[in-house]
């Protein structure tokens, strides 16, 4: 059982993560390649923009299912209490704030035409940290340093 949830959690991962990580950190390019753009190829930018936020929404729904199936998987290997997992447990709850609380605020702002100076930037920044986040809880669920269960 044990190995069935940590390959639905790993598959989840890459496939409700992944999207978001990079959809997110297209929408900074375009948002500025959409500014400056006027006349027929901004509605192309609009509308990629419109898309690429959507993704991020769904996506950030359908990540849910990672932690769960994480705590799981912990439960049945009996690491719930190591400090690797807690720190990436931690790391996890930070990287879904910064998704919620900072890049679809920010992405939103900007589909709505917000003309504020450096949104765009910020948002990159932003979502470079969300994808740090989610790299360091990807090494500590690789490296898991001082497990004794030899998975």
């Amino acid at each position: 059982m044990t190995k069935f949830l940590l390959a639905v959690h790993v598959i989840a991962a890459i496939l409700a993560i992944g999207p978001v990580a990079v959809a997110a950190s297209m929408f900074p390019p375009v948002a500025r390649r959409a500014a400056a753009t006027t006349g027929p190829g901004s509605t192309d930018a609009t509308a990629s923009l419109h898309l690429l936020h959507r993704i991020c929404r769904v996506y950030a729904v359908v990540g849910v299912v990672v932690p769960v199936f994480g705590f799981a998987t912990a439960g049945e290997m009996g690491v719930l209490g190591s400090p690797w997992l807690i720190v990436s447990i931690a790391l996890t709850a930070l990287a879904a704030l910064v998704l919620v609380a900072l890049v679809l605020p920010a992405q939103s702002a900007l589909l709505e035409g917000s003309t504020e100076t450096g949104r765009a930037a910020r948002l990159a920044m932003y979502t470079g940290l969300f994808n740090l986040l989610w790299a360091a809880v990807t090494v500590l669920m690789i490296v898991r340093p001082g497990s004794t269960t030899g998975a």
